[in-house]
């Protein structure tokens, strides 16, 4: 055995691992926070339901011989695996390194079919990748099979991780339909923001970090030649996903007039997917290069995915994993020092690249029609619409929401103040003094509430006008608007938002002693600046006030209390 190549396997897997958090936070990122737990659950669940079931099965099929198209029925992989064991490295340590790689390519389906899919639908599709598809595929890749005798060459699996993942979402999103409202009356595409894409950043920088576990740690050793092997590796790697992001924010930038910040993290995530498939053959140059047409084909991709085959994919998961992921298989055969076209080794290499990638594809799509098609006919794939607008983290899981501060708070069973019975007076079971005088109350004096919409920054010199001038109280609320200006066209992944939604602010003033005409006029002194956006001012007659503690009405409900 050797301790330094199983430290670099298991540290492989534990990298490989922590993509699940990458992935989570991109999909939930790039989502509505109405679905959030949803998102999260099923990003638990495929990694925890394709564990065992691929140490049951699955790392038999993919390992447990070198036939051409099947390995063997190894229940709970009792069987002697000598054969393919990396150089120094116990059983157990590959198993899990192997066994990491199967549930990324069981996650990626998730993002493409989110937000309208019947979770148990999810686990059980998520079941059948990582117990048949993945590992039957992955044996003629990696196992030993047919491709592998060909000469086909996938390091870390562009074409067995995620190809097979973008093209499964590929069937199952284009099955499952679009989420309501996606697509207007004429088929035209309609922008769905994501909720957070700080989420969505995140879960993109924790991807990239992975990643060099994902493609360095795939040399299995830390001995010999793999020492400068897992060096290279390293540089293909980074340069390719830096081009291909650089590539996407210029290419959004020229195409949408301003730098698209959701695509170009998917650019990031495309140069990964491609440099996966070759990053041990490629020079740095040659890695630069397939970044960059990563950087651009993920785009076309996206836009293609859900402009002209109207299928609905949130996070971009088909033109990330399945195009890219094919893209990057293809171009080793372009690239790869010594036996790729560009470097005088013929078009053998790169024709077998090129039927190892229609072999695959054509294996997923059938397949997985087959699986998603009898999901659907029996328990039904997609949740109902009523579920669907509600949100998946209420009805399928019971969740209020998945951010709790702003969960609606419930004070069942949990009495704030002793309950009042019988028929106490409410003047004596509230406990306060009500002050009366002699004078004639001005209940009838007429009350005004101003409503003004401005910009965020000039609340401060707002409410400081407004104290020095007497109102002694108002309400604030953050709101999004936009007035006659329609706020400034924007791009959401390629698609135009038809009326941009700007953040304002909302002060409500009730007034009786302070005139109207002195509150609007400091009001527009200071919100003043002469540029659209300004905001507005809102008059309207109140007809009474209520003081809840003291029961005053009218002009005495707005007094402040004399100390």
């Amino acid at each position: 055995m050797s301790a330094i190549n199983t430290m670099w396997v298991l540290l492989g897997a534990a990298m490989v691992y922590f993509m699940q958090a990458g992935f989570a936070m991109v999909e939930t990122g790039f989502t509505r926070a109405k679905n959030a737990g949803n998102i999260i659950m099923k990003n638990m669940m495929d990694f925890c339901i394709g564990t065992p079931l691929y140490w049951f099965v699955g790392f038999g099929i993919m390992f447990g011989s070198t036939g051409k198209l099947f390995g063997t029925l190894d229940f709970f992989t009792r069987g002697d695996y000598s054969a393919i064991l990396p150089d120094g490295v116990p059983m157990y340590a590959y198993l899990i390194f192997q066994t990491v790689f199967c549930a990324t390519a069981a996650t990626i389906v998730s993002g493409a079919m989110a937000e309208r899919t019947k979770f148990i639908s999810y686990c059980i599709y998520s079941a059948v990748i990582s117990l048949v598809i993945y590992p039957i595929s992955g044996h003629w890749i990696w196992g030993g099979g047919w491709l592998a005798q060909l000469g086909f060459h996938d390091f870390a699996g562009s074409t067995a991780v995620h190809m097979v993942g973008g093209v499964s979402a590929l069937i199952g999103a284009k099955i499952l339909g679009p989420r309501i409202g996606k697509y207007d009356s004429k088929g035209n595409s309609r922008a769905i923001p994501g909720h957070s894409l700080t989420l969505g950043a995140l879960g993109v920088f924790i991807l990239w970090f992975c990643w060099f576990g994902f493609n360095g740690c795939s040399t299995v050793s830390m001995e010999g030649d793999a020492i400068e092997s897992a060096s290279s590796i390293f540089v293909t790697t980074n340069l390719a996903a830096a081009c291909a992001t650089c590539t996407t924010m210029l290419y959004t930038w020229i195409r949408y007039k301003k730098p698209d910040i959701s695509m170009t993290l998917n650019g990031s995530l495309a140069g990964l997917v491609a440099i996966t498939a070759g990053c041990d053959l490629v020079t740095p140059a040659g890695a630069a290069i397939i970044g960059i047409v990563a950087g651009i084909a993920v785009v076309v991709a996206i836009e293609f995915v859900d402009k002209v085959l109207k299928i609905d994919d949130p996070v971009g998961a088909i033109g990330v994993h399945g195009c890219c992921g094919c893209l990057g298989t293809l171009l080793t055969g372009l690239f790869a020092k010594e036996i790729g076209v560009f470097y005088g080794g013929g078009f053998k290499f790169f024709g077998i690249q090129c039927l190892g990638v229609a072999a695959v594809i054509l294996w997923v799509v059938v397949t997985m029609t087959i699986v998603f098609t009898v999901i659907d006919k029996t328990i039904g794939l997609r949740v109902s619409e009523r579920e669907e607008i509600e949100g998946l983290d209420s009805t399928e899981h019971g969740l209020a929401s998945a951010y709790a501060d702003f969960a609606p708070t419930s004070f069942s069973g949990m009495p704030l103040t002793e309950p009042v019975t019988g028929t106490t007076p409410v003047e004596k079971a509230v406990p306060v003094e009500v002050k009366t005088t002699d004078k004639i109350t001005a209940s009838d004096v007429t009350l005004t509430k101003i409503e003004i919409l401005t910009r965020q920054d000039k609340f401060e010199a707002l409410k400081n006008a407004m104290n020095e001038i007497g109102v002694t109280g108002m309400t604030v609320t953050h709101v999004l608007g936009c007035g006659v200006q329609k706020g400034a066209r924007e791009y959401y992944r390629g698609v135009p938002v038809d009326i941009q939604l700007l953040p304002k602010i909302q002060v409500e003033i009730v007034v009786a002693k302070v005139p109207v005409e002195e509150v609007v006029a400091t009001a527009k002194k200071v919100l003043y600046t002469g540029h659209i956006g300004d905001g507005k001012i809102f008059i309207y007659d109140v007809k009474n006030a209520v003081k809840i503690r003291t029961g005053e009405t009218g002009y005495d409900a707005m007094q402040g209390t004399d100390e």
